[in-house]
C-alpha cells in the first residue's frame, strides 16, 4: 500500500531516516516496565531538524513542479514551520516572505534570528486572523512584481505536507515492530493526519495520541478527518482501502486529540511542561521545546502515571523537533 508514495517528487533536504532510541531511565523515572521509545526527529540534519522537514520535502517539490521562485507561509514570531520553510527557499534559490502574528522583537533569537539569517523578509501581522489574508497579499505583491509564489499553509498541514508522515510509518515499520501508542505533539494537523494515515494503511492497530499545542480537541480532530479525506485520493488508494475487510475509508479512521496540556495557551509553559523539559534531559539528554513537545512529554507522563498504557508493551514518544524554542 506504500508503493503509491514513490509516484510523489520529493526534494532531499536531508535524508529522511531518523533513529528510534530505547530511553530506558525515562521509563523508569516514569515507573514504566514496558518499552518506552523515542522517534528522534529532532536530529533530522536540515535547519535543525524537526517535523516540518519531512512536510517540506513533498511540499517543496510541488513548488518547483509550477515553477515557483518564492515560498509564502505564515507562523508565529518563534514558528518552526516558518524556519524550515525559509531554509527551503534558501536551499532552492527561492525567495521567501514570513508572515508572523505578534510584535517584532527588539532582539532576534531563536527562529526568529535563523529566519533572519536564511534572508527571509518577516512581516508581521497583530492577531492569527490576519495571518492568511496577509500571505494573500504577499502572494497578490510578488506576482505584481513578476514573481510566481507558492503559498504554503500554516504547518504546511495539506494531505501532500501529511504524506511525509505517512512515509514516515513506513519508515519507522522497517525500523521496530508496531508499537502500542505513538504519542506526539498536534497543533495544525498535518503530522497526526500522516500517521494515523500510515498505520492504517499498513494494517496495524498502534493508537495514535496527539497531545494539542493549542487548539481545542474538538476542532483539531475536524482538521485532522479534512487532511485525512485528501491523502487517499492523493495517494489513489481509496478504491483499495474500500476493498478491504472491513472496509476502511482514512476519513473516518480512529482520531485522539487530548487538549489537558495546553495550560494558558500556545507557547505558554506549565508546570508540568517544565518538568518534562527536565526529566528527558537529566534522564536521556534529549532536549525539548516549550511550545511542542515540553507539552506533549507532559501528557505522555501523565498518562502513563494514571495507567492509560498499563497493557502496552511498547510505547513510542515521536520527537517532532523544535528545540530551537529553548533559546527563545
Amino acid at each position: 500500500m506504500f508503493e503509491s508514495l514513490a509516484t510523489l517528487p520529493t526534494v532531499p533536504l536531508a535524508p529522511s531516516v531518523t533513529p528510534v532510541e530505547d530511553v530506558p531511565r525515562l521509563a523508569s523515572a516514569l515507573g514504566f516496565s514496558g518499552r518506552l521509545l523515542v522517534k528522534r526527529d529532532d536530529t533530522i540534519g536540515f535547519a535543525f531538524g524537526g517535523n516540518k522537514v519531512r512536510k517540506l520535502r513533498y511540499v517543496a517539490a510541488e513548488a518547483q513542479r509550477q515553477n515557483a521562485d518564492a515560498l509564502i507561509t505564515s507562523g508565529g514570531v518563534q514558528s518552526n514551520h516558518a524556519r524550515v520553510t525559509a531554509a527551503a527557499a534558501a536551499k532552492l534559490g527561492m525567495r521567501c516572505i514570513l508572515i508572523a502574528n505578534g510584535s517584532a522583537p527588539s532582539r532576534l533569537t531563536a527562529n526568529a534570528l535563523l529566519d533572519r539569517l536564511l534572508g527571509a523578509e518577516v512581516r508581521y501581522v497583530p492577531t492569527r486572523e490576519d495571518r492568511a489574508p496577509a500571505m494573500e497579499q504577499a502572494a497578490a505583491d510578488l506576482r505584481r512584481a513578476g514573481h510566481r509564489p507558492f503559498v504554503i499553509p500554516i504547518g504546511a498541514s495539506t494531505p501532500l505536507g501529511a504524506v511525509g508522515y505517512v512515509d514516515a510509518v513506513r519508515e519507522l515499520l522497517q525500523q521496530i515492530a508496531p508499537p502500542d501508542v505513538i504519542v506526539h505533539s498536534t497543533s495544525s494537523g498535518g503530522t497526526q493526519a500522516g500517521l494515523v494515515a500510515g498505520c492504517a494503511l499498513a494494517g496495524v492497530q498502534t493508537r495514535v495520541i496527539g497531545i494539542s499545542a493549542d487548539e481545542p480537541a474538538a476542532a483539531l480532530e475536524r482538521q485532522i478527518r479534512e487532511i485525512l479525506g485528501g491523502i487517499g485520493p492523493l495517494l489513489g488508494i481509496d478504491r483499495a482501502l474500500a476493498a478491504r475487510e472491513p472496509p476502511l475509508q482514512l476519513s473516518s479512521a480512529r482520531v485522539h486529540v487530548d487538549d489537558r496540556f495546553v495550560g494558558e495557551g500556545y507557547g505558554l509553559p506549565t508546570p508540568e511542561s517544565r518538568e518534562a523539559i527536565a526529566l528527558a534531559a537529566s534522564t536521556e539528554a534529549i532536549f525539548l521545546d516549550p511550545t511542542y513537545t515540553a507539552k506533549a512529554m507532559a501528557g505522555l507522563i501523565a498518562l502513563m502515571k494514571a495507567g492509560e498504557f498499563a497493557s502496552a508493551r511498547t510505547v513510542l514518544f515521536w520527537h517532532t523537533g523544535g528545540q530551537v524554542g529553548l533559546f527563545a
